[in-house]
């Protein structure tokens, strides 16, 4: 019965002590909330500014980002003040150093992403549209967060890397400098004038839009004797921040043209020469494929 008794009179003691403090506790709702409002404000005011003023608008979301997480801990630590917990504020700051090196250990890779986040928001070798390669992944950056980097492939899929994988891998970026080079190879037969051919590939090549005539020139050049055939490979430059021209299409273009070219000035595109040995000499093998 005591037992009983004492339990009324907790659950009485903890009611009153709850009726009392309700009102802190309404109004650190309200002034939560209100803070809560201010600091969501400001937070979007400083991005706006930064947007607009920002090279690369990646940075902006990525400290974006982190300025909602930190607004989050400030409102709970603010809410617990507030209220009269100064004292659970101060054990959660306390505990949040000494959880700081447990959570580290469990959460490693995570803080790994994290910490890349921040390094590659102040120093990142791509802008938003560049075209990338890593990890064995190639295509265009969409977005970068706290975590991670998103790339959309050629093939149409996101990939999602996260930010530790970039920072430590081999990194390629064909596009930060605006430019961007491509080859195709074509044969001509060993029987073709060799200077004039080159001639006309480079005069073509000059007459593709799309293709930098001025900064960046077409070139062309013997690359090996085949079999069959004299390789000439020809390498021209595209500008990445034009978005009037596809690469693939000034490519097909290229081709095409070159092709045209040639044939148009009787210089001849090589055949496969297959050569058969006879080693039993009483055989004929016209007679036999006949």
């Amino acid at each position: 019965m005591n037992e009983i008794t004492e339990i009324q009179e907790q659950l009485i003691s903890f009611y009153e002590t709850f009726i009392s403090v309700l009102p802190r506790i309404g109004l650190a709702v309200i002034l939560t909330l209100l803070v809560g409002f201010f600091l969501r404000f400001i937070r979007q005011k400083i991005s706006l500014i930064a947007s607009k003023r920002a090279e690369d608008p990646l940075i902006v979301d990525f400290f974006d980002e982190v300025g909602k997480t930190l607004n989050i801990i400030l409102l709970i630590l603010f809410f617990l003040y507030v209220v009269g917990l100064e004292g659970l504020a101060g054990s959660i700051l306390a505990a949040a150093g000494i959880s700081t090196f447990v959570i580290g250990f469990a959460f490693k890779d995570i803080g790994e992403n994290f910490l890349a986040g921040i390094v590659m928001a102040f120093k990142r070798p791509f802008r938003v549209g560049d075209i990338i390669e890593v990890s064995g992944v190639q295509g265009t950056i969409q977005e970068m967060n706290i975590r991670d980097t998103q790339i959309k492939t050629f093939d149409g899929k996101d990939v999602f890397i996260p930010n530790g994988q970039i920072l430590k891998n081999p990194f390629y970026n064909y596009t930060i400098d605006g430019f961007l080079r491509n080859q195709f190879n074509i044969g001509i037969d060993y029987g073709s004038d060799i200077a004039k051919a080159r001639n006309i590939i480079q005069q073509t090549m000059e007459q593709i839009p799309g293709i930098i005539k001025e900064e960046k020139p077409p070139i062309n050049m013997i690359a090996e004797l085949g079999a069959s055939s004299i390789t000439i490979t020809i390498q021209y430059w595209l500008d990445t921040f034009d978005n009037n021209y596809s690469g693939l299409e000034v490519k097909s273009q290229a081709i095409a043209r070159v092709y045209e070219a040639l044939l148009a000035n009787n210089v001849n595109m090589p055949g496969d020469v297959i050569e058969l040995k006879n080693y039993d000499t009483g055989i004929s093998i016209s007679n036999k494929a006949s």
